[in-house]
C-alpha cells in the first residue's frame, strides 16, 4: 500500500495543509466553471428545470468512488485508513434539513456562496455573512444542545457495512443509480424548462 500518503508518513501536516489549499482552489475554480457561482442556476435545481448540480456533483462522486475502489483493488490505497466521520443520524438529518432550507431560500450552499463572492456577486457575500452569523449562533447555543448534538451515534458507517454488501456491489449499484438519475434529469429539464429561473428575467 502506498496511500493515503499522509497516513503512511509521506508528508507532514504543513505539506498536507498546502495540498488541501491547492485542491480547494481547484475545486472552487471547477465550481465556477460549472456555473455554480450563479444562484439562478443553483435554484433551477429545485424547479427541476436545470439539473446541472446533480449531474456535476454525481459525476464527481462517481469518479472519486471508482478511482478509490480500483486503486484499492490494485493495492495502491488502503481504504481502511481513510478517515470517516462518525454518524449522528438524528442531529445530522435535522442539520441537513436546515441547510437544505437555506439552500432553497438563498440559492447557495456554503461552498458555492464563496465561489459567487469570489466572482464579485454581492448576494454571495450576504450569504457568507449569514453563514458566519449561523456559526456564531450555533456556538452560543451549543452548551444547551450538546446532548442532542452527540445523540444517536452510529459510529463510522459506510454503505457496504450498513447494507452488508461488498464494496464492489455497492459501487455497481451507485453507478446504476447515477445512470438512472442522469436519464431522469434529462427528462425533467425538458419537462420543466418553462420553470427555469434563468429565463425569468
Amino acid at each position: 500500500m502506498n496511500a493515503p500518503f499522509f497516513k503512511f508518513g509521506l508528508f507532514n501536516t504543513d505539506v498536507s495543509l498546502i495540498i488541501a489549499f491547492i485542491i480547494g482552489i481547484g475545486f472552487g475554480f471547477a465550481l465556477e466553471r460549472g456555473g455554480f457561482g450563479s444562484a439562478r442556476i443553483l435554484a433551477a435545481q429545485f424547479y427541476f428545470s436545470n439539473m446541472r448540480v446533480l449531474k456535476v456533483m454525481f459525476t464527481a462522486i462517481i469518479t472519486a468512488m471508482l478511482g478509490l475502489y480500483y486503486l484499492s483493488v490494485i493495492g495502491f490505497v488502503d481504504l481502511s485508513l481513510i478517515y470517516i466521520s462518525e454518524t449522528y443520524i438524528l442531529p445530522q438529518v435535522i442539520g441537513g434539513l436546515i441547510l437544505g432550507i437555506g439552500f432553497v431560500i438563498g440559492g447557495y450552499c456554503p461552498g458555492t456562496s464563496v465561489v459567487s463572492f469570489a466572482t464579485g456577486k454581492l448576494d454571495g457575500l450576504m450569504y457568507i455573512l449569514g453563514v458566519m452569523f449561523g456559526i456564531f449562533l450555533f456556538g452560543e447555543i451549543f452548551p444547551f444542545i450538546t446532548d442532542f448534538y452527540y445523540s444517536t451515534n452510529m459510529g463510522s458507517v459506510t454503505l457496504p457495512k450498513f447494507l452488508h454488501l461488498s464494496y464492489g456491489m455497492v459501487v455497481f449499484l451507485v453507478v446504476i443509480m447515477a445512470v438512472g438519475a442522469f436519464a431522469l434529469a434529462e427528462w425533467s429539464e425538458k419537462k420543466f424548462a418553462h420553470r427555469n429561473p434563468e429565463n425569468q428575467l
